[in-house]
């Protein structure tokens, strides 16, 4: 059965080289044992994914970063120590476990300890029979919208999966909804590369440090594309005044008290900007799922946690 929710018949999956999407709190990714770079090649290949678009590698815990990453900076430290288990990735200097298939063939590694429970269990089973690492990028095909449930999952990949033999480890829906946050961590302070649930305020406060900006395109990161996290429907960012001027039919995500225009249908109604995030991705797969050709979304304001929703809105858009 290509669904499961037995999480010993993951591990033996993945022992044997085969692939299983599996939950975590941010999305569900697309696993494979991490030092095998057969299983790893399969990951590209079933998504679609281009060969030097570095992968993740997710991790029991703390203490298997150093498998992967030759040394963290202080202040890296004690964000993980206080961020991990979470949706926190850091991006280091490899070592030599690292492969170029798992880093683009860059000099750094991405590394993160998730969450999810049923995550956790799996990647502690696993570690016991000697697999220290999944990559684990998102479950669906390259640039479309990231999945948080295990049906999304097989929605973009069921078919693939099916033929290979390989699994999808239900964990119910993702609690976050959006990407972790990546921070590189080779210098004197943080730098984000993407936006996540864990802030740069957070970040600030944990540390005590400035995050600085980024001011190259390197290193390369998983879903930092100008155009990634698309649904078939066209989005299109619009203004909480002009909504009066819109038609449909289409689609309508914004938060619940921005009152819905007439002939559009509304997709998801999130109270806070924690629901917008977790619900997100949901919204945008119903606009496909209901034929709309576009998608308008009043995107929401503020710090944290919104400013992942508009990096996402608008690589959504691009």
């Amino acid at each position: 059965m290509l669904i499961t929710s037995n999480v010993d018949q993951a591990v033996t999956t993945l022992v044997a080289s085969g692939l299983c999407a599996i939950p975590t709190e941010t999305v569900y990714g697309l696993a494979a044992n991490a030092i095998d770079d057969v299983a790893v090649a399969r990951v590209f290949e079933a998504k679609g994914r281009p060969q030097d678009h570095p992968l993740i590698v997710h991790v029991s815990q703390i203490a298997d970063v150093d498998l992967w990453i030759k040394e963290l900076p202080g202040w890296a430290t004690t964000l993980a120590t206080a961020v991990w288990p979470g949706p926190l990735t850091l991006v280091g200097l490899r070592t030599e476990l690292a492969s170029d298939l798992v880093t683009g063939g860059q000099d750094t590694v991405a590394v993160r300890v998730p969450s999810h429970p049923v995550a956790s269990e799996l990647l502690a089973k696993l570690r016991v029979v000697g697999i220290v690492g999944l990559v684990a990028p998102s479950a669906n095909r390259f640039g479309h919208v990231s999945p948080t449930s295990a049906q999304h999952v097989l929605a973009d990949l069921g078919e693939y999966l099916s033929s290979q033999g390989d699994l999808i480890l239900d964990g119910g829906e993702c609690a976050v909804g959006l990407e972790s946050t990546i921070v590189l961590a080779t210098g004197s302070q943080p730098v984000i590369l993407r936006p996540g649930a864990i802030s740069a305020v957070d970040i600030e406060q944990i540390t005590g440090l400035e995050v600085v900006a980024r001011t190259t395109e390197s290193p390369r990161v998983s879903g930092a594309l100008d155009s990634h996290y698309s649904p078939r429907a066209e989005v299109e960012l619009v203004l909480e005044e002009n909504l009066a001027s819109l038609t449909g039919p289409a689609g309508f995500i914004a938060l619940s008290q921005v009152a819905t225009p007439t002939g559009l249908t509304r997709l998801i109604a999130p109270n806070n900007l924690d629901e917008f995030a977790r619900e997100l991705y949901a919204g945008l797969r119903s606009g496909d799922d209901q034929n709309f050709s576009g998608i308008y979304v009043v995107a929401p304001v503020g710090e944290g946690i919104a400013t992942a929703i508009n990096d996402r809105l608008g690589r959504a858009a691009f």
